[in-house]
């Protein structure tokens, strides 16, 4: 192969590879379909996005769905949003459809609702369709003591206007119930609860639970009633379980301090006698000092003798009369 053929060949094959990094680089085949749906994109445009780190079909597609939906949307718009972190196909979506339900709604609050964290598609479709939201039982307690549960169905509509920095579906359930808990609470007897449950639905639905909120309460249904617990019985059982242990502590700290006193009674009578029994030792050495000292003489010492002796004598005799009295 001769040279020449070498470098045509070369020259070709370089050729390729700079239509191939062309293609590549720049989105030829999405400027032709923007160009055949009607959108004026040039490719200079194209080339900006991809030096820019912008995915091209992200932005590009989105704006001829924008186009033939007829909405007034510029590339500059879709790609600020794009690099916000946005979600341009949703927020196109969500135009769309608000357009065809005859719902207010620009770019810029679209963007700021997608920006946020929340699926503005989704909101602009309940607006469209509500949404029903189920809570779960709720209990209250009336005056009587009884528990009622009671489960509600809340209808919703989302709220354009306050999806930016309104409250969730968290917040609404919350709201509703703490009305449950109120409304029972108020009512003198659990019949009437379960006489007229739309009592429930209208006292919740007057207090507007929706301000502040992303939605708007369309209805209040209470789906279930059922009775729970007789709450007033188990805290009078609970407050007289409580009195009579209470009552049975205090007779035990009497009884503690009955007996503490009995053994202080016990140990001050031991103590007399222990006093007793050290008197009556000194009265043997007091008559031997009163002999030594020749205070009385041995015939007044048997007169003593004989006096205890005698007294021994009817001790004895009375402790015998009293055991055959018992015996008898």
């Amino acid at each position: 192969m001769d040279p020449s053929s070498v470098l045509i060949l070369g020259l070709i094959a370089l050729g390729v590879i700079f239509l191939g990094i062309i293609f590549t680089f720049v989105p030829v085949a999405l400027w032709i379909s923007a160009l055949a749906a009607g959108v004026k994109v040039s490719i200079f445009t194209l080339v900006g996005m991809r030096l820019r780190r912008v995915t091209p079909s992200r932005v590009i597609n989105p704006l001829i769905k924008a186009h033939k939906a007829g909405l007034d949307v510029t590339t500059n718009q879709l790609e600020s949003h794009y690099l916000a972190g946005g979600n341009v196909d949703r927020v196109v979506n969500a135009l769309i459809a608000a357009e065809r339900a005859n719902i207010e709604l620009s770019f810029e609050r679209c963007a700021a609702i997608d920006l946020a964290g929340r699926d503005v598609l989704e909101a602009v479709q309940m607006s469209v369709n509500p949404k029903v939201i189920e809570t779960p039982f709720i209990a209250g307690v009336a005056m009587d003591g009884i528990e009622v549960k009671a489960k509600a169905r809340i209808t919703v509509r989302a709220n354009i206007d306050r999806l930016v920095g309104g409250a969730g579906e968290d917040t609404i359930i919350a709201r509703v119930g703490e009305g449950i808990v109120s409304t029972i609470g108020s009512s003198n007897n659990h019949k009437k609860v379960l006489e007229n449950p739309d009592l429930i639905s209208q006292t919740v639905l007057n207090k507007g639970l929706d301000s502040g909120t992303a939605f708007e309460i369309l209805s209040i249904d209470i789906a279930d009633v059922d009775i729970g617990k007789n709450i007033g019985a188990i805290l009078q059982t609970d407050q007289a379980e409580a009195d009579k242990n209470i009552a049975q502590a205090k007779a035990e700290e009497r009884r503690a301090m009955a007996v503490a006193q009995e053994q202080e009674m016990r140990a001050r009578v031991e103590e007399m006698r222990a006093k007793v029994v050290e008197a009556e030792a000194t009265v043997p050495l007091a008559m031997a000092e009163a002999l030594r000292s020749g205070n009385i003489g041995v015939m007044d010492y048997m007169n003593i003798q004989n006096i205890t002796a005698d007294t021994d004598m009817r001790d004895s005799i009375g402790k015998l009369t009293q055991d055959d009295e018992e015996n008898k």
